[in-house]
């Protein structure tokens, strides 16, 4: 009799693996939740927060409806306005530049580092004007951008700084002044609770982290519709809370972040082993100063065989994905004189060779050597 199995179908997050772990963990919190009846800003939010805020060894973290409204809430809470501007990248997911374009702000582009992906320092300077006012970094793909190099730009102009940390909760900066967190450097950090993130829930939610008292207490007056005190409105400010069913999911998820690192790590660790050497493929580069928790695995492919490999590993059940395919700064949305095709040109060679492969805390041996041997076939 043949006893051998099929291998599991790859996905690019598996979630379902995911659950099937800590399903009683998770149902029981859910339980919890539902026989309380408190739905809305209820326990499981507050002891969630304040977990968080320990993990992080940040004095705040204000829940919210999702990282798109986390990032609003920040730039709202801080005072910007239209007329300011904000340097960001433009290699990254359109909600970052989605909401300082909503609040009448002018989203300035500064290009980034063929390496880590990350916002280019250097570039930051060479943007700023009498109009800046923030700036917004991106860890993209679950590394810390150069936040030393960073806060020295922001001191000496005067300038907020907004960490976009949805995509590396967990990861560690090795910063000057110590190891920190990432999303707890600047004023204010903010995170998506996206369900294919590396602390994700089970539906939408957020939350921005401070050290700072004031912002902290502007940060849940904007979420409350401007309000400290029901039925009474200090400023103009939105509905954006976390729910208690996520909030309760997020706990039972928030005690196994270390485990799914490392998971993440070691599939990471995988991929750099099995494709060092090839000429065509470039690896995600390691910062020297921070930890990476590989919420992509996203390497480069050079000489024009991105999309073809990309065909080749979906043939042969790999799904992969391109993660930018077309940069904020060339968005129909998002077009401006001031930015023109050519005026960011690393984000502009990044989008036609970057491809993500299957990153995932239940990625099996038997995938993961399948999904290397598929890609080095491409190449025979």
């Amino acid at each position: 009799m043949d006893t051998t199995t099929a291998m599991k179908p790859i996905q690019m997050v598996d979630l379902v693996g995911q659950y099937e772990k800590i399903k009683p963990e998770v149902d029981a919190a859910l339980q919890r939740v539902i026989d309380s009846a408190a739905f809305i800003n209820g326990p499981e939010v507050k002891e969630f927060e304040k977990e968080l805020a320990d993990y992080l060894g940040v004095k705040h973290v204000i829940g919210c409806a999702n990282g798109t409204d986390a990032l609003q809430i920040a730039m709202m809470a801080l005072g910007l306005k239209a007329g300011d501007e904000i340097i960001t990248c433009s290699f990254t997911f359109v909600a970052t530049v989605e909401v300082v374009a909503l609040l009448g702000i002018t989203p300035v582009f500064a290009d980034v580092l063929p390496g880590t992906y990350n916002i280019d320092p250097e570039d930051i300077k060479r943007k700023i004007t009498p109009k800046t006012k923030a700036i917004v970094p991106v860890h993209l793909f679950g590394q810390a951008a150069d936040m030393d190099a960073i806060m020295a730009i922001a001191k000496e102009h005067n300038l907020f700084v907004i960490e976009d940390n949805c995509q590396a909760v967990g990861s560690d900066y090795l910063s000057a002044s110590g190891t920190k967190k990432t999303g707890t450097i600047g004023h204010i950090g903010t995170t998506s609770f996206f369900p294919s993130k590396n602390l994700g829930c089970y539906g939408d939610g957020g939350a921005m982290f401070t050290n700072d008292d004031e912002v902290a207490k502007k940060l849940r007056r904007v979420c409350n519709h401007g309000s400290d005190v029901r039925y009474y409105h200090e400023v103009v400010g939105v509905n954006s809370r976390l729910d208690s069913m996520q909030a309760a999911i997020l706990r039972v998820k928030l005690k196994h972040l270390k485990e799914y690192d490392a998971a993440r790590n070691a599939a990471a660790s995988v991929y750099d082993k099995a494709f060092a050497g090839m000429p065509q493929i470039v690896i995600p580069q390691r910062s020297n100063n921070s930890t990476h928790v590989f919420h992509q695995y996203t390497m480069r492919v050079t000489g024009g065989h991105r999309d073809g490999l990309k065909k080749h590993l979906e043939a042969n059940g790999v799904p992969a994905m391109i993660y930018y395919p077309v940069p904020c700064h060339l968005q129909n949305a998002y077009k401006s004189a001031r930015f023109p095709e050519g005026s960011l040109p690393t984000t502009e060679q990044l989008i036609h060779e970057v491809l993500s492969l299957p990153m995932s805390t239940e990625l099996s041996n038997e995938q993961l050597a399948h999904i290397t041997a598929t890609v080095k076939s491409y190449f025979k």
